[in-house]
């Protein structure tokens, strides 16, 4: 076993159960705490709209300093403490305060410690990755049982003790990654857009990890029109997440490693077109139960390849910058704009807006069959 690999595994852990413990349940605490619909919707929207700047901006200023690992446990002790700040009494501009402060510090944690263990444990990532979606789902189902039994306020705690475990765990880990950026435009979002091959890697991972946006926001929505109680809702919820973690640690590793990170992206959209295509015709159980483990593909096995390729196209000290425009511009902006789309199409075409997100992954097959990493001996150790 990698001496580093259980270091990742509690950072990973930590930190993606603290994410657990609040996101699924913020809404709710945000309504006991007086909001209406409207501002409710202004604080998330307002939290995801500074996670697009503070994302990039953080991955940037992490490689410029050449402190990755002192920024990830920084950042992340901070946002422990102020995510306490959801407790102080006010009303919405507080909440609102607390909210953007909040995500503009959590928004670039995930790529630094991408950055790092993309690195430190190449052959291994996917178990760290893994253990990160199975430890939110743990700490979903942890704060919901302590919700029942203390109230909504005890989310907030849970995150910022998870946080502030991780913020230790930030302190172990390695940075295999010693070197600072460049100062100046060698150094930044234009000497990524300069490398061969980032912009279409971009797109790819922009087309299909976008196409989630729909299924995020109104797949149980669809269910539920279609008859489909929360029990089994929550079973083919939970069957989607299994399949990730699976491909994560078990089944995506040897996969790319077979098909490489082309054949994955392939592969990814087109189990997207027939995931969303499916999805479109029917919300059948038997069909659903079929086609909600292929999230395995679209989002994990997609996920591996993006990391993969950015390990071996992007120079060590932008590491954190091209993980953050990965996860924060190229798919957490298409999803936001995906998100704003999904309403009217949903209203207007119901189920049948799921068409649209088939044709994002359709117009990703000529993206992905462009792409051209280099080979793994040409940036040694990197997922060999």
């Amino acid at each position: 076993m990698t001496p580093a690999l259980p270091r990742f595994v509690l950072l990973y852990g930590t930190l993606f159960a603290a994410f657990g413990a609040a996101s699924p349940f913020l809404p709710s605490l945000l309504q006991e705490r007086g909001l209406g619909p409207s501002a409710i919707g202004l604080v998330l929207a307002c939290g995801t709209a500074v996670r697009l700047l503070a994302g990039p901006a953080g991955g940037r200023l992490a490689d410029r300093l050449g402190l990755r690992r002192p920024m990830l446990a920084g950042l992340t002790a901070t946002a422990a403490a102020v995510g306490l700040g959801y407790l102080l009494p006010g009303g919405v501009e507080t909440l609102l305060v607390v909210s953007v402060l909040h995500a503009a510090l959590l928004a670039p944690l995930v790529p630094l410690a991408d950055a790092l263990s993309a690195r430190a444990v190449p052959d291994r990532y996917g178990w760290v990755r893994g253990a990160g979606s199975a430890a939110f789902i743990l700490g979903a189902n942890a704060a919901g049982q302590a919700v029942a039994a203390a109230g909504l306020p005890v989310i907030i705690v849970l995150n910022a003790g998870l946080l502030a475990v991780a913020a230790v765990a930030a302190l172990a880990v390695p940075d295999m990654i010693a070197e600072p950026a460049p100062p100046g435009p060698a150094g930044g979002f234009g000497a990524l857009l300069r490398l061969p091959g980032f912009p279409r890697i971009m797109l790819v991972a922009a087309l299909i990890g976008g196409s989630h946006a729909l299924h995020d926001g109104f797949e149980v929505l669809r269910w539920t029109e279609a008859g489909i109680g929360p029990g089994i809702a929550g079973l083919l919820w939970s069957e989607a997440v299994a399949a990730e973690v699976l491909v994560f640690v078990v089944v995506g590793p040897p996969l790319l490693r077979r098909i490489g990170p082309r054949g994955a992206a392939l592969l990814a959209a087109g189990a997207g077109m027939v995931r969303w295509g499916v999805t479109a015709v029917t919300a059948a159980v038997p069909a659903m139960a079929l086609v909600e483990p292929l999230h395995g593909l679209t989002f994990a096995l997609l996920h591996l390849a993006v990391v993969q390729m950015l390990a071996r196209i992007v120079p060590p000290p932008l590491a954190a910058t091209a993980q953050a425009a990965y996860g924060t511009v190229a798919v957490g902006a298409m999803s936001a704009l995906v998100t704003l789309a999904s309403g009217p199409l949903y209203g207007v075409y119901g189920p049948g807006a799921f068409w649209a997100m088939a044709a994002l992954c359709g117009l990703a097959i000529p993206a992905a069959a462009g792409l051209r990493a280099p080979a793994p001996e040409s940036v040694t150790g990197v997922f060999d």
